[in-house]
């Protein structure tokens, strides 16, 4: 029985003989079709050799192409794990044809394949044809299909189009017959969606354009695509149609049954297949540079990652297990893509940081499910407005919602989610659209267009001579600008930098050259307008500036010189973190401003001190170094071919700026082997690395999910940064009588001794309290309610976390019966109760708590039926709290 792994090597193999390239997989963020969320099929990187627009050294290619459906159009994310073959990853065989073969050679490559290379019989086969495609039915009878195998489809199942306009032709698919153990009929039938007959392969004929009027011709190069779903012919290989019972999928399934401890074909059978799709779709989008976020494709991807989790949690995973699983899929998968090896740290952190965070909310979140569903009829759809809040409480997003409700039998109110969603954005819209924004955003676009491109000087100078060419005054262009006005100013050249890869825009003065006691300041520089114009923030302080009149322009030195050494320092910050941390290091937003900077990155957990010192040492060795910082202007592919690093969120023309600094010895990264850091970037920078001064890395913490910040000072500010620091600690030193190590080790003890101190101090506390001091309800003596001995007590100056300790002291004494504590800790109410074990089959502390936090005003409330606890605001109505424990117990 062939593995999938056998079979990809098989079809890749057998495709290279016939002259094909073997092509690897495209990232899954496609480079060259924006309209894609995700690569959703094996033509989407050859799209542009289709349509003419690209070539390449090869006119045969064949590939095994890594897919998501996810997101957009194309979504099967509802039904993963409920069927036999939808998944959120697949993998997509196919052989290609660019100009050069065409039908008499792709029909004969298919059935050649299939039935010899993999064996499938060809009597379990038959294929379709677009009803109108005579010569696609008359090769494969050559092949040696009976005609009453051969079934003509006269609709846009057998027809494919790349758009509504462009490229296009007809299909021709292959099926197999699963036999009559499996209801449903073939292709054209009414019961064509069983699961008897199988698509397992499909040909695109391209031989047509489509143009807007609706007309139709012949394309000058004809082409083949094509496309075989592994998993579908791995299942029927292996005496199967289900993709979740083939080998590969199957040892991830038994991957998270081990994991998790349960059975893999046991009730919980569609956990197991969620999690094992979940987890090659989610490793793979990582590998590819995706990261879990609130938008776009982090988005899909949160959404996929806690799928799966809350499928592990409804296994009893009481800890995050999606991480675990990662080893056995680069164990099946790696070796065929070998960017699983590399990202393996990286998927493994992120699921785990992902997952231990769902965790803290899913719980919250299902309770607030459940909670609702209590008052709803049976076969009532959740509310919308309940949907809606758990979205935007608790991150479920929708479809998470009716996946947790689909094994209720139970549906959502989407038209009511909808409703929510509009009216939380409209609010939104509404706070924002004061700024104004909006109404300005276009006249920077008029005026990009009538005045062209503003040509920046600032690489080479600070001060400069420009001609204003217009001005913009409370979102409207003016002729002039008048002393005691601000406004933006546009010129046709400036040194002035604006606004952009995260370093700020530049403030200084303009004179009039006419009269240079005609003075504004420059207090911001944007770029609008597309990033094509240098809209210049000013205060007119004395004068008058009007169009056409020509003006010195005088950039802020020193702020520019400190921006200068933030921005520089960035670059050398990110290569050191590359070096410490992996290169899987990539910037994620940047700010270089005067007084500090700031870099995000993704890393998916916090810096240890060690490698904070590492990170801050190396930028240091660098900064001391003194080495040039060298720009140079090139193409894409020419920086990329010597390594250089492209920014997050930057978009690149013809031409870019490569940045390099800093000398290594030994292998490095640059084609020299000798340069430190090369990257992609249009700011200003230093000349020699010896000016960024000193660096001082100032904090740490996390940005975002996967992203992690640090912030750090450079130049004087890091020596203030410094010095404070020294004063402080000296000052610590005084208060301690101690220097140095032994200061140290004296504030380790200070913080020894407060911590017996409290201890000792809570202890006090719950003695007081089983003593029934002053303030503590007037002592603790049970009594009997409904045969049971119960306790019920409220305390003052005990706070929520003494209570289970104090529960267990009285269950101790009372031997049998129950415990109620109420504890005023100051605006806020803690509850607790227990049970002894002699009577927790027939009386709950659960039951306790809620009827007493319900009593106090509150709700909830939780735990064990020996132990739970909640919490409420209303101390003043203890005793009605206690009579409702009574009532509990009463029954």
């Amino acid at each position: 029985m062939p593995s999938l792994n056998d079979i990809r090597s098989t079809f890749l193999g057998y495709f290279e003989k016939q002259g094909h390239q073997i092509v690897p997989s495209s990232p899954l963020v496609p480079r060259n079709d924006p309209t894609l969320m995700f690569a959703n099929s094996g033509m989407v990187q050859f799209k542009n050799l289709f349509t003419g627009v690209e070539t390449r050294d090869y006119t045969r290619a064949t590939t095994a192409q890594k897919c998501v459906r996810a997101g957009g159009k194309h979504n099967d994310l509802d039904n993963v794990g409920y069927t036999a073959r939808h998944h959120t990853f697949f993998e997509m065989m196919g052989n290609f044809s660019f100009g050069d073969y065409f039908k008499r050679e792709a029909i004969p490559f298919a059935w050649q394949l299939v039935t010899k290379e993999f064996g499938i019989p060809a009597e379990r086969l038959l294929v379709t044809v677009y009803h109108t495609d005579d010569e696609a039915a008359e090769i494969w009878k050559s092949v040696g299909v009976p005609e009453d195998r051969i079934i003509r489809i006269a609709t846009s199942d057998n027809f494919w189009m790349m758009g509504p306009t462009g490229p296009c032709g007809p299909c021709s698919e292959i099926f197999y017959d699963h036999g009559e153990k499996y209801w449903g009929g073939p292709p054209g039938s009414p019961e064509e969606d069983g699961d008897r007959f199988v698509e397992i392969w499909n040909i695109v004929f391209m031989q047509n354009e489509q143009f807007e009027d609706g007309s139709m011709r012949e394309l000058d190069m004809q082409s083949i695509d094509t496309g075989m779903g592994i998993e579908r012919v791995a299942a029927l290989l292996q005496g199967t149609n289900d993709n979740y019972a083939t080998d590969l999928i199957r040892a991830l399934i038994e991957a998270s049954a081990d994991a998790t401890s349960t059975d893999p074909d046991g009730p919980g059978k569609t956990h197991h297949r969620v999690i094992a799709d979940h987890l090659r779709s989610t490793s793979f989008l990582i590998a590819d540079g995706v990261m879990p976020s609130n938008d776009g494709r982090g988005y899909v991807l949160r959404r996929i990652m806690r799928r799966a989790m809350r499928h592990a949690h409804m296994l009893g995973s009481k800890d995050p297990v999606m991480h675990r699983l990662v080893p056995a899929l680069v164990r099946q998968m790696g070796a065929a893509y070998p960017e699983l090896h590399r990202a393996q740290p990286l998927i493994e952190e992120t699921l785990k940081l992902e997952e231990t965070r769902f965790k803290q909310t899913l719980d919250r979140g299902l309770k607030l499910l459940d909670e609702e569903l209590a008052h709803l009829p049976d076969s009532a759809a959740l509310p919308g407005e309940t949907a809606f809040k758990l979205y935007d409480t608790y991150g479920f997003p929708l479809d998470l919602t009716q996946d947790a409700l689909r094994e209720r039998q139970r549906t959502v109110d989407t038209s009511g989610f909808d409703s929510a969603m509009a009216e939380q954005k409209a609010k939104a819209r509404a706070a924002w659209s004061g700024s104004g924004e909006a109404a300005d955003l276009a006249i920077w676009f008029d005026i990009a267009e009538a005045q062209g491109a503003t040509d920046f000087l600032g690489y080479d100078t600070e001060t400069a001579e420009g001609q204003m060419l217009t001005f913009v005054r409370d979102g409207k262009e003016v002729d002039a600008l008048e002393a005691g006005e601000t406004g933006w100013i546009i010129l046709n050249q400036t040194p002035f930098y604006g606004e952009s890869g995260g370093q700020v825009g530049d403030t200084g003065w303009m004179r009039r050259l006419e009269d240079e006691d005609d003075m504004a300041e420059v207090t911001d520089t944007q770029k609008m307008g597309g990033g094509k114009v240098f809209a210049h923030q000013v205060t007119v302080k004395s004068g008058r500036f009007a169009k056409n009149e020509a003006v010195g322009l005088e950039v802020d030195h020193k702020r520019r010189a400190m921006i200068r050494a933030n921005h520089s320092a960035t670059h050398l910050l990110h290569e050191a973190l590359r070096r410490a941390l992996g290169d899987h290091v990539a910037q994620r937003g940047s700010l270089n401003a005067p007084d500090r900077l700031r870099f995000d990155f993704s890393h998916a957990k916090a810096l240890t001190a060690d490698e904070v010192a590492q990170v801050e040492r190396e930028v240091n060795a660098y900064v001391r170094q003194n080495s040039p910082v060298v720009t140079r202007i090139m193409t894409p592919d020419d920086a990329r071919e010597i390594g250089a690093q492209a920014l997050f969120g930057e978009k690149y023309g013809d031409e870019v700026r490569v940045v390099s600094m800093g000398t290594q010895s030994g292998s490095g990264k640059g084609a020299d082997g000798q340069t430190y850091s090369i990257e992609l970037c249009g700011g200003t920078h230093v000349a020699q690395t010896g000016e960024i001064g000193a660096f001082v890395l100032t904090s740490e913490s996390a940005s975002a999910a996967g992203v992690r910040r640090i912030e750090a000072l450079t130049g004087e500010a890091a020596m203030a940064e410094l010095r404070g620091r020294d004063k402080a600690l000296s000052a610590i030193e005084t208060l301690l009588k101690a220097h140095g190590p032994d200061a140290v080790t004296r504030v380790a003890s200070l913080i020894d001794e407060r911590r017996k101190l409290d201890n000792e101090v809570a202890q006090l506390r719950r003695e007081l309290a089983m003593a029934g001091g002053p303030g503590q309800g007037g002592g603790a003596e049970a009594r009997e309610v409904n045969g049971v001995p119960f306790v019920a007590q409220v305390l003052s100056g005990v706070s929520g976390k003494d209570l289970p300790p104090l529960i267990d002291e009285h269950k101790e004494r009372l031997g049998t019966g129950a415990v109620l504590l109420i504890a005023d800790t100051g605006g806020k109410v803690a509850v607790a109760a227990g049970v002894t074990a002699d009577l927790t089959e027939k009386l709950s502390a659960v039951d306790l708590v809620k009827a007493a936090v319900g009593a106090l005003g509150g709700k909830g409330g939780g735990g064990r039926p020996d132990l739970a606890q909640g919490g409420a605001k209303d101390a003043t109505q203890a005793d009605e709290a206690i009579k409702a424990a009574e009532a509990v117990l009463e029954g």
